[in-house]
């Protein structure tokens, strides 16, 4: 069996939604110390639908690939659904990722909750 599906292989080597959003109204920057890895994500949300999402991620194919899903699950989706979004989701839509690198799945997952909580605290400000 290979170590990593054709999913992950496909978001990886063509991921999507890489970039900045220069006036994005939420932004998750999460990392882990143990592996290096580093997600930051953008969300530009409008009616309170995810209008457009991007990221960038420091790390390795399976964070990339993570971030890549995760931002797909979420786009054009209402908040409330995107705070469901779960680490196990993303590796099931990637067709799964090796047990010692599920904790790429867990920092998508954590990157996009912080962005939404961020959204979440500016909104109260306002």
């Amino acid at each position: 069996m290979a170590l990593y599906s054709e999913k992950v292989m496909d978001h990886f080597r063509n991921p999507r939604n890489v970039g900045i959003i220069e006036d994005a109204d939420g932004v998750g920057e999460v990392g882990n110390a143990k592996c290096g890895d580093i997600m930051k994500m953008y969300l530009k949300i409008e009616d309170d639908i995810i209008k457009d999402v991007k990221f960038e991620t420091f790390g390795c194919g399976s964070a990339i690939a993570s971030s890549s899903m995760a931002t797909e699950l979420i786009k054009g989706k209402p908040v409330s659904e995107a705070r469901q979004l779960t680490n196990k989701a993303v590796a099931e839509a990637l067709d799964g990722l090796p047990d010692y690198k599920m904790h790429c799945s867990v920092l998508a997952q954590e990157a996009i909750e912080s962005a939404l909580q961020d959204y979440e605290s500016k909104k109260e400000q306002k």
